[in-house]
């Protein structure tokens, strides 16, 4: 039951593929159905959300989507395009880049949202009113007996609407060095050996 409608639901039909998972968390989020996405992940599933909150077992995903989509996020709509699946056999990895519209999603950094990745409809950063966010949608999805796949782990990350500057002397090496540092990097600062366990 969801609060708007005290009913019960019928049960859901499980995704019967990765790349359905992220399809049915699009559609349960564009009817602001907080019970139909969380039956999306298993009893144990971890979510962390785009400020890096993290919400363990499905009851805590629920009753959280239930508050957002009730007082941040009432008539938004998501969604999901390019959906990446790597498949792992029982497990897969899932990439979802969403775009989010809609009353209320609009703001600066630190309204409402408390989130990077938002930008002004009409770019005149005046927050509120219709706007769009985007972000990546990470789930790791498993198969289970009976062949439908439900999430474990869920990572929402929104997009910065703008890319970090990189400086004009700075070197191509050193850049991917700094942003995927190697372990043959890790080393003690005093000597030039490896850091000690």
């Amino acid at each position: 039951m969801s609060p708007a409608d005290p009913s019960p639901r019928l049960p859901a039909r499980p995704p019967a593929s990765p790349a359905a998972v992220a399809e049915a968390f699009e559609a349960a989020w564009n009817g602001a159905d907080a019970d139909a996405l969380a039956d999306l992940f298993a009893e144990d599933a971890d979510f962390v959300t785009v400020l890096g909150v993290w919400w363990t077992r499905r009851r805590q995903i629920r009753l959280d989507h239930a508050r957002g989509f009730r007082w941040m996020f009432p008539e938004s709509r998501l969604e999901m395009d390019e959906v990446r699946v790597r498949d792992l056999g029982d497990v897969a990895v899932v990439h979802a880049p969403w775009t989010m519209t809609g009353p209320g999603v609009g703001g600066e950094v630190g309204e409402a949202t408390g989130t990077v990745g938002v930008r002004e409809a009409g770019g005149d950063g005046s927050g509120g009113g219709d706007g769009e966010r985007t972000g990546v949608l990470l789930l790791v999805v498993r198969r289970d007996e009976a062949g439908a796949w439900e999430v474990v782990a869920a990572q929402n990350t929104d997009r910065s609407p703008e890319p970090r500057p990189r400086p004009a002397d700075e070197d191509d090496d050193d850049l991917l060095a700094e942003v995927h540092p190697h372990p043959s990097a890790w080393l003690h600062p005093d000597d030039d050996g490896p850091a000690a366990g």
